[in-house]
């Protein structure tokens, strides 16, 4: 028996997203199956106000499982743990305060490396050099998309050998609204007799926001676009864009949407329109499809893995291009009912389920190895 530690800080933020939304759902998963370790779940102490929110998965029989405990770990403070632990995951593509016998760091995205207009020179300088550090110490460097994959070997000097790629998962809806529920909840958002294109993500640049606004304009005035994020880098240009190419009463931002909202505007949707520019996977475009919802997202990087043959593609630069598979996505019955029928098929091989055991899989494959330096 071993014990595993992972950094947790992340799966406790107030409104989760992205690295949120993975640590999350991925220890919640570990903890449904049998395992003859021991997991420590750590949260920097900079979470403490948050200590009431720390996860406690439950087992298969609902109680809570016996194999996983809290910690905090800070430089200085904790300088014991290295010694308590045989292995820890880094699940926020930095590396842990303290260097531990074997480390592992999930890589969600590199777009700190590769992206100089996706944020500010500061935040690229920080994150750019944390993620390089966490690369160089780790064992093994699981990444969510062979993309990410590739693009780490490039950019990090990675051999490939060391790099397991592990998609992440979606959870399928529970129950479906009846039909006339989402059509009242499209016609409250958007209005009667309009189209709903809805984008989750937060609004910043990377995501593309303004090349699906240009889109909009081209579109018919019955389609309404609904966002749905925080504000994020660059989130500015696009409030600015909307105002200037007159949008404001085709446009309507809803902020941050909590997960127990998700499904309501997944569902009362028309199409969902994802033309990022850089994505390491994409788990929108997968709740979207397991909502029956037809998907519209970018021909580039990871989302062609992640939509496979139940999407259209765009290029994102490519305003025409967008607004004309949104208006085949919506208006043509036969392309429609397709993506419905394959979107749904596909976000079923996605289980966070088959994410966790694929995860433990690497962990006995790093500690059955001696320890060695990385080629990092």
């Amino acid at each position: 028996m071993a014990t595993i530690a992972l950094d947790a800080t992340y799966a406790v933020e107030p409104q989760p997203s992205g690295i949120a939304v993975y640590s999350r759902r991925l220890i919640e998963s570990l903890a449904t199956l049998e395992s003859k370790h021991r997991f420590l779940l750590c949260y920097r102490l900079s979470r403490f106000r948050r200590r009431r929110q720390f996860l406690r998965p439950q087992a298969p029989d609902g109680s809570c499982a016996p194999r996983f405990s809290n910690r905090f770990f800070q430089e200085h403070l904790t300088f014991w743990l290295p010694w308590h632990v045989e292995l820890f995951h880094s699940l926020a593509q930095r590396p842990p305060a303290f260097h531990f016998r074997r480390e592992i760091v999930t890589v969600l995205d590199i777009f700190p490396l590769t992206g100089r207009d996706y944020s500010t020179p500061e935040f690229q300088r920080k994150f750019s050099a944390l993620l390089r550090e966490a690369v160089k110490r780790a064992a093994r460097i699981i990444t969510l998309s062979e993309y990410t994959a590739d693009q780490l070997a490039r950019h990090c000097n990675v051999g490939r050998e060391r790099i397991s790629v592990i998609p992440a998962g979606v959870d399928l809806p529970a129950e479906s609204l009846p039909a006339e529920d989402r059509l009242r909840e499209r016609e409250r958002l958007v209005g009667k007799g309009h189209e709903m294109v809805l984008s989750v993500g937060v609004i910043q640049t990377r995501k593309n926001t303004i090349n699906a606004l240009a889109a909009l304009a081209l579109l018919s005035p019955k389609y309404r676009l609904v966002l749905c994020g925080g504000e994020g880098y660059g989130a500015k240009a696009v409030f600015d864009y909307i105002r200037a190419a007159g949008l404001e009463s085709r446009v309507i931002y809803l902020g941050y949407a909590p997960p127990d909202r998700l499904p309501v505007l997944y569902q009362a949707a028309s199409v969902f329109l994802f033309p990022s520019l850089e994505e390491g996977f994409g788990i929108p475009v997968l709740e979207a499809m397991a909502h029956r919802l037809p998907v519209v997202t970018s021909q580039t990087s990871s989302l062609p893995e992640v939509g496979g043959d139940a999407a259209l593609y765009v290029d994102p630069h490519d305003r025409a291009d967008i607004a004309d598979k949104v208006v085949r996505a919506v208006e043509d019955a036969n392309v429609r009912n397709d993506l419905i029928r394959r979107g749904r098929e596909r976000a079923q091989k996605f289980t966070w389920r088959r994410a966790a055991e694929r995860t433990c899989e690497v962990y006995e494959e790093v500690l059955s190895e001696p320890r060695q330096s990385s080629d990092g």
